[in-house]
């Protein structure tokens, strides 16, 4: 079974640069406080590493 990681949007992309809103949205997330599911990989972990602060790792499963 794959590793899946939790994360939860506790940011918001308004005043942020277009690059940002991009990959809030290639995660899955677009409203404040939207929990997504995804695989642990580390194209995902560089994503969140981009946008620490407007996202919160909840749960690290696997």
């Amino acid at each position: 079974m794959a590793k899946t990681i939790v994360i939860k949007q506790i940011g918001s992309p308004i005043r942020r640069p277009a690059k940002q809103r991009q990959t809030l949205i290639g995660l899955g997330l677009n409203k404040m406080h939207k929990v997504r599911e995804l695989e642990d990989t580390p194209a995902v972990r560089g994503m969140i590493n981009k946008i620490p602060h407007m996202v919160e790792i909840i749960e690290e499963k696997g």
